[in-house]
């Protein structure tokens, strides 16, 4: 099975007691057992991993760039102004999703500034809560055709 990395930004290991309104109330453990489970279906071996620390984010983009494996980003608040992220994402050869439980482009303002994942990303899926990491797994298998 294809290796695929989900990798979730800051403030979404707090999924399911954080804005449960607009996050909805399925932890970020619940999370990474569903996309295994999406995974599998599909033919996906799937990692998920959260963090707040985007050095840490940064390194496992550069990990992802080198080992040619596709990625699912939620870089969450980091998505709207990291050049880091950016130029990290520039560099995966694999396919990248990215991924966001709520539209951004529907919330406060602060939050209407352009990505830095998306001129990298082969598909970006926002609004669709949860399910969008089930949609994303699915398109990065069918663009590996697996």
């Amino acid at each position: 099975m294809r290796q695929v990395l989900v990798l979730n930004g800051p403030n979404l290991g707090r999924l399911g007691r954080r804005e449960p309104e607009i996050y909805g109330t399925t932890t970020h453990r619940e999370l990474a057992e569903l996309c295994r489970g999406w995974g599998e279906l599909v033919g996906l071996s799937v990692e998920t991993r959260q963090t707040n620390h985007e050095g840490e984010l940064l390194d496992w983009l550069n990990q992802a760039a080198d080992a040619g494996t596709p990625v699912v980003l939620n870089a969450a608040a980091w998505t709207h102004y990291s050049y880091a992220i950016f130029d990290a994402c520039a560099q995966l050869t694999a396919p990248l999703v990215e991924v966001h439980i709520s539209d951004p482009s529907q919330r406060a303002e602060v939050f209407r500034h352009t990505s830095v994942v998306t001129p990298h990303a082969a598909k970006v899926i926002a609004g669709q809560g949860i399910d969008g990491y089930r949609q994303a797994l699915e398109f990065i298998a069918a663009e590996s055709g697996d």
